[in-house]
């Protein structure tokens, strides 16, 4: 079964429509699905649909700005959303944080990720299940803090999230994110030939044909914003190929 998983980027407080990673140019959402463009209303939009888990990216966080861990825990306690959250994560001090803002995992992304034992740590003390690495990529690179040069190639990288108790990665090429260009498929099938994690993928999934490619492929979970949003993968296509009941 892949699990679909509609995606939230709050920046500024708002819902934004994310596109191939240029946040300066980052607008307020225009949705099909939700005219308003709060968090809450958003979330509470899919929710309404069937949906009952939700990936939240906040954006302030994770470049360094405010917290909206106020809006986290509103969602998940009035809309009843199970949640994964990308706040920016680069010590363990923030992930405790974030799950007491009511995310059911914690996202580490490698963009924001300054040492690699981080990830050993947070499996440890919050356990596999809660633990959920994104392997951040700008295209072929690796978006990264860390100082050791060898851990820049994406596959000896995911390799090293696996062997530190990782279960679950997410693939996110920004570059791809709201392009309707289509999923890297060639570097994913790298990917899965390479780790036996369950993989999400998030950037450029463009319609149900996607989808069904990806299932194929034994992908775990796909993130999707854009192609929700703008009616290309509709509730009746997901229902009709059982991909939400």
């Amino acid at each position: 079964m892949l699990k679909i998983i509609p995606v939230i980027d709050i920046l500024n407080g708002v819902v934004v429509h994310a596109v191939k990673g240029r946040r300066s140019e980052y607008q307020p959402l225009k949705s099909t699905l939700c005219a308003s463009t709060d968090p809450l209303d958003v979330a509470l939009a899919f929710k309404a649909l069937g949906f009952s888990e939700l990936y939240v990216a906040d954006l302030d966080a994770i470049a360094g700005k405010r917290e909206n861990f106020s809006i986290l825990k509103q969602i998940a306690d009035t809309a009843g959303l199970r949640l994964m959250v990308d706040a920016g994560i680069a010590d363990l001090e923030r992930a405790k944080k974030v799950l007491k803002s009511q995310a059911s995992k914690i996202i580490i992304g490698t963009e924001t990720l300054t040492n690699i034992s981080l990830i050993a740590e947070a499996v440890k003390l919050f356990g596999n299940e809660k633990v959920v690495v994104s392997l951040d990529l700008m295209g072929d690179r690796v978006l990264n803090r860390l100082e050791v040069a060898a851990l820049t190639q994406p596959l000896a990288l995911l390799r090293t999230f696996q062997e530190a108790g990782v279960s679950q990665i997410i693939v996110l090429d920004l570059a791809r994110v709201g392009s309707g260009e289509g999923v890297n498929v060639s570097f994913l099938k790298d990917v899965l030939r390479n780790i036996t994690v369950n993989v999400y993928v998030g950037g450029g999934v463009r319609d149900i044909e996607d989808l069904a490619e990806l299932k194929t492929l034994g992908v775990f979970g796909v993130l999707i914003a854009t192609a929700l949003h703008s009616g290309k993968i509709s509730l009746e296509e997901l229902g009709r190929v059982g991909l939400i009941s």
